[in-house]
C-alpha cells in the first residue's frame, strides 16, 4: 500500500496567473510529494504586470473552511500568505488559538510568510492587518519568513544588510516568534538568515548564494515559505527545511521561461522536467 503523504494547508490569496498564492502553493506542495489542501483569504486581479483589484473573501467563510478542513484532515504543515484585511487576519489567528486551546491538538509547523505588499507596489494587508499580524498571529507560529521589506515593516528597523537581518530577527523573538528566517534575495550576494530560539539561547545560520538575474523571480516568498512547510511535514529540521526551501527556490528561478509581460513566475514544477528527461536518456541523469 503506497504510504500517506503528509498534507500541508495553504491559508493565502488567490492569483489569477499562478506565480503565487494557493494555485502556486500548491505547485510547490506536490513538488515536494506532499499533499496540499488550501483556504483562500482573497481574491485579486492581477497578471504578470502586478495587481489591480484586491477583493476580501468572507471572513465568516474563511473561519469555516479552516475549521471543516481541521476537522476532517489531518494537518501536518501550515503555510499562511497574503490576509489581506485586519479582520481575515483575525479569522485566521482565531482558528490557530483554537487548535492550541485546551482539549485540541495543536497544529505543528506553522509558517507565517507576511505579505504586506506586492512587488508591484500593490497594498495586500491593511494597517489594521498588520497589527492583528504582530499581535496575534507571531505569537503563535513556528517561524515567521519575512524578506527585507516585510522585516523592516514589522520591526520598524532599517534592515539591508546582515548585521541588520540579525537585529530585525532579534526584535521578531522580542515579539514571540520562536523562529525567523529573514530572506535577503534582492542583496548582491542572496543572503537568508535563520534565527531560531533554544534552550541554550538563540542560534543561527547564514546561507548564501550567487543571485540570479532572471525575470522570473514572481512568487519566490510564496515558494520558500510553502517548501519550508513542506520539509518541516517531512520530519526535516529547522536549519534543513531552511536551506532546501532556499536551494528549491534558485532551482526554480534558474528553470524558470518568459511568461507575459511583467515579471514572469517562478518554475514550481522543474522537477518534472528533470525526470521527463531522465526517462527520455532510459533513466540516466
Amino acid at each position: 500500500m503506497t504510504e500517506k503523504p503528509p498534507v500541508v494547508l495553504t491559508v493565502a490569496g488567490f492569483d489569477p496567473s499562478s506565480g503565487a498564492g494557493v494555485t502556486a502553493d500548491i505547485k510547490t506542495i506536490a513538488s515536494h510529494g506532499c499533499y496540499g489542501i488550501a483556504c483562500i483569504t482573497a481574491n485579486t486581479v492581477q497578471s504578470t504586470t502586478g495587481v489591480t483589484r484586491v477583493e476580501e473573501i468572507d471572513p465568516g467563510l474563511v473561519s469555516e473552511t479552516l475549521a471543516e478542513l481541521a476537522s476532517d484532515i489531518p494537518i501536518a504543515a501550515v503555510r499562511i500568505g497574503m490576509l489581506g484585511t485586519a479582520r481575515v487576519a483575525k479569522a485566521v489567528a482565531e482558528f490557530l488559538e483554537s487548535k492550541a486551546g485546551k482539549g485540541s491538538k495543536r497544529l505543528a509547523n506553522i509558517v507565517l510568510d507576511p505579505v504586506i505588499r506586492s512587488s508591484s507596489g500593490a497594498e495586500l494587508l491593511d494597517p489594521a492587518g498588520v497589527k492583528v499580524l504582530i499581535e496575534k498571529l507571531i505569537p503563535v507560529v513556528d517561524v515567521i519568513t519575512p524578506n527585507l521589506d516585510e522585516a523592516a515593516a514589522i520591526t520598524g528597523l532599517k534592515v539591508s544588510d546582515l548585521d541588520e537581518m540579525r537585529a530585525a530577527a532579534a526584535k521578531l523573538h522580542e515579539m514571540g516568534a520562536p523562529a525567523a528566517v529573514i530572506t535577503g534575495g534582492h542583496l548582491e550576494k542572496a543572503i537568508d538568515l535563520l534565527s531560531f530560539q533554544t534552550k541554550h539561547g538563540v542560534e543561527e545560520e547564514v546561507f548564501k548564494a550567487e543571485r540570479l538575474e532572471s525575470n522570473s523571480t514572481h512568487g519566490t516568498g510564496c515558494a520558500f515559505a510553502t517548501a519550508m512547510a513542506c520539509h518541516l511535514a517531512l520530519e526535516r529540521g529547522l536549519a534543513e527545511a531552511a536551506l532546501l526551501a532556499k536551494t528549491y527556490v534558485q532551482a526554480a528561478i534558474a528553470a524558470g521561461h518568459p511568461l507575459g509581460r511583467g515579471t514572469g513566475p517562478v518554475n514550481h514544477l522543474y522537477r518534472m522536467n528533470q525526470q521527463r528527461r531522465a526517462a527520455g536518456n532510459g533513466g540516466e541523469a
